[in-house]
């Protein structure tokens, strides 16, 4: 079964590879419409994670971001055949505004190595792509449930020559010693660790939910420039964006760093809210306050 589902999206991957970017996007669109109308546990989540964060919304503008929501994730599974198939010299082409890369420019030039904070927020692929265009970099790599499509999904990230490790001690480490060489890092500051250990609850658009600690400490302990960066999906390609987080991330204090974080976080959504992952349940607390706020409608 497993074998069929992976062929079946390599068959997707290369079919929307070979359309007009324009065109694939209209198809992704289509089918993220298609599923919200149709109901589903993704705009449920959605749903929920909209009511959270913007508990002032009227209910019809809710649901209206929401489906611009699912329809932006259909574009985001579209373009991947771009992404991951397609030569890097093409798909650099459809970059058509890089701000702010003077950053990285001035720290490395410095010897200061950098962390870079890329949310779910856009075409964080794309971003990642772009980076290692910028030096050194090193990423975590987790592989995906369909393991056959792991070979895929890792040439296609590294292509531009990035370096994925492990979601282990040893990748941790390769993390560590990029750093003390003054390397970049990505990393996803909004994704929910499994390990209770790997994070604590900070607030994030108003709400408290577990946050990853992996970019505070890394930056702390190296003394590394923190920027967070964005691929926004614009008409006919990508508006990159890096920019420097905020002071208060360097603050010594944890839980005032990963507020620091979660707020930059919150900023940039703030700029493209239908593009953020919003059916990713980013609000889950650990350990558990009473019910969950996913426990409802069979989001759990």
């Amino acid at each position: 079964m497993d074998a069929a589902k992976v062929a079946l999206v390599k068959a997707l991957l290369c079919f929307c590879a070979l359309l007009p970017l324009g065109l694939a996007r209209a198809l992704g669109r289509g089918a993220g419409r298609l599923y919200f109308l149709l109901g589903g546990r993704s705009r449920r989540v959605t749903l929920r994670n909209l009511a959270l964060a913007y508990p002032q919304m009227e209910t019809a503008q809710r649901r209206r971001l929401a489906g611009a929501s699912l329809a932006a994730t259909g574009a985001l599974i579209a373009e991947m055949g771009h992404v991951w198939l397609r030569p890097w010299e093409q798909l650099s082409s459809l970059l058509l505004q890089v701000d702010g890369v003077e950053l990285i420019d001035q720290a490395r030039s410095e010897g200061r190595s950098v962390v870079v904070l890329v949310p779910h927020l856009g075409n964080w692929e794309v971003l990642g792509l772009h980076l290692a265009t910028l030096g050194p970099t090193v990423s975590l790599y987790q592989p995906p449930k369909l393991a056959g499509l792991g070979p895929l999904i890792k040439r296609g990230r590294q292509r531009s020559g990035a370096q994925l490790v492990p979601t282990d001690r040893r990748g941790l480490a390769r993390l560590s010693r990029a750093l003390g060489a003054g390397d970049i890092v990505g990393v996803l500051p909004d994704q929910v660790p499994a390990s209770l250990s790997a994070g604590e609850n900070a607030p994030f658009m108003g709400v408290h939910c577990f946050t990853a600690t992996l970019a505070s400490k890394l930056i702390s302990r190296h003394q590394a420039m923190a920027v967070v960066a964005v691929a926004q999906r614009v008409r006919g390609g990508f508006h990159l964006h890096y920019r420097a987080a905020s002071p208060e991330i360097y603050d010594e204090n944890i839980a005032h760093s990963l507020a620091a974080m979660n707020a930059d976080v919150e900023k940039s959504v703030h700029c493209c809210p239908e593009q953020y992952q919003w059916e990713y349940k980013r609000f889950r607390v650990r350990p558990r306050l009473g019910p969950g706020v996913y426990d409802d409608e069979g989001m759990t």
